[in-house]
This record gives C-alpha cells, sequence and structure tokens, in this order.
C-alpha cells in the first residue's frame, strides 16, 4: 500500500511541475510576436485491474463495475493553441501580420524551412527580407536600395515605387504555407516550428488563396497568452502540487503509526 500510494503521489507531482513549466513559458512568452501559447494535455497511467467487470459473483449475478487501481497520471505532450492573437499597429512597411491560417517560410542556417508567424522583417546589405536574425524569407523578395515607398497588398503581392518615378513596380510575391496539422508543427525555438510527419507536408499558396489568411501590412500578430488565464492556472497547479505532496505527507504518517503501535 505504501510504495504504491506514494508512486501514485510522485507521478502526480511530476505531472504537475512540467505543466507549471509550461505555464510559466507562456508567461514568459506573453510579449512574443506571434507564440502561440501551449497547453499540457494529460492522460492516466496503467490500472491494476484487479477483477474485471462482468465477473461472476454468483451463479446469477456478474460484477458491475471492474476493481481497478490507478497508478498515477503524466503529461503525454503540449498543445499548441493556434487561436489568433490581437493585431499591433507599428506603421513600419516591413512588418506583416498574418489576419487568419498560415505561417512565413524562412530559410534556416541549416538547410530547413522554418515556419513563423512573426512577420518583424527587415532588409540585408544586398535588399533580400530577412528575419531580424538575418534568415532569408521564402521565396526571396528583394527591395531596391533606392525605394521610397514599399507596398505589400493582401495577397502577398509586393510592389515599391523607386525615386523619381511614379509608377510602382513589382518585385515579388509572398507566399504563405499551411498545414493540415498545425499542432503537428514541432517548436525549435526562435518562434520557429518544423515540418513533421505528423503535421504533413507544406501546403503553399499566395495569401487569401485556398482559405489562407490575409497579410496585413504595418502590423505584427501579438502573443494569444492571455494572462489572467494563466495566472488561473498557475494557481490550480500549485494548489494540485499540494495536494499530491500531501498525499505522500499522509502515506508517510500512516507508516509511521503502524511502525509505533504494532
Amino acid at each position: 500500500m505504501s510504495t504504491s500510494s506514494m508512486h501514485v503521489a510522485k507521478t502526480g507531482l511530476n505531472a504537475q511541475q512540467t505543466r507549471m513549466q509550461v505555464i510559466a513559458n507562456n508567461l514568459a512568452n506573453v510579449n512574443t510576436t506571434g507564440f502561440k501559447r501551449d497547453r499540457a494535455n494529460f492522460e492516466t497511467l496503467l490500472y491494476q485491474v484487479r477483477r474485471s467487470a462482468g465477473e461472476e459473483t454468483s451463479a446469477d449475478t456478474d460484477l458491475t463495475s471492474a476493481f481497478a487501481v490507478g497508478t498515477g497520471a503524466r503529461i503525454v505532450n503540449t498543445q499548441k493553441m493556434m487561436s489568433q492573437g490581437s493585431m499591433i499597429q507599428t506603421d513600419n512597411s516591413l512588418d506583416l501580420a498574418i489576419e487568419g491560417s498560415g505561417f512565413f517560410q524562412v530559410l534556416l542556417p541549416d538547410g530547413q524551412i522554418g515556419y513563423t508567424r512573426n512577420g518583424s522583417f527587415s532588409t540585408n546589405a544586398e535588399g533580400t527580407l530577412t528575419t531580424p536574425s538575418g534568415y532569408v524569407l521564402q521565396p526571396e523578395i528583394q527591395i531596391p536600395g533606392n525605394a521610397s515607398q514599399i507596398n505589400i497588398s493582401g495577397d502577398g503581392i509586393v510592389s515599391v515605387i523607386v525615386a523619381g518615378e511614379i509608377e510602382p513596380q513589382n518585385v515579388g510575391q509572398m507566399t504563405i504555407a499551411d498545414f493540415n496539422n498545425r499542432r503537428g508543427l514541432q517548436p525549435i525555438g526562435e518562434s520557429f516550428s518544423i515540418e513533421t510527419a505528423a503535421s504533413g507536408a507544406a501546403i503553399i499558396a499566395n495569401p487569401q488563396e485556398q482559405g489562407f489568411g490575409k497579410l496585413v501590412q504595418g502590423s505584427l500578430e501579438a502573443s494569444n497568452v492571455n494572462v489572467v488565464q494563466e495566472l488561473v492556472n498557475m494557481i490550480e497547479t500549485q494548489r494540485a502540487y499540494e495536494v499530491s505532496s500531501k498525499s505522500i505527507t499522509s502515506v508517510d504518517e500512516m507508516l509511521r503509526f503502524i511502525s509505533n503501535n504494532l
């Protein structure tokens, strides 16, 4: 009894401690552009089935429910909540937000394509659109050095007005990516996620096509973390952790009682 009870309580402590780490990460990224909050999902561990449901209790009667004792809980995975973050207007012509579904595609240093909702872009020495870390946006968009005005339409057409001219020049078409299972993407840091077998292959299209979202120039998408909700989750997690800890203390007191009185 003692070791089993303590083991069950220990699994609760481990699970709640991990959930607290997830909540802390959400709160730490409350100001991270394009961040999507994580949710920890729990599941039960194996049950010890001592008597099965339907087992005969007499010649004419059966057990109506099983005699099964749980062995604890664990976190099976964390899940990105893909709800839309609020739009923050920046008036920077190279700041972009996606209103709706989709991800920006960025070429990472290891050759992989990273997917992000962070649309804070700038240009490098060659005029190519990049992330703040210098990773090149895909497909590549080249902005002329003498461009006096940059316009990016909701469907991803990039045009510039060069100094001394009136008519805008089309310099590229931005595309965005989406997935059949967005939550299957694997986060790797720096606000990037990469494709996995669970997410499926990327579906590439122009903004506002195939149900994709539209681009909003001069804005950034804020994190979708709700601070009040996270604080409530933190209190709930803390109380659950305390209860599991109390269970271990109670079992220890029971053992002490047996040791002192038998």
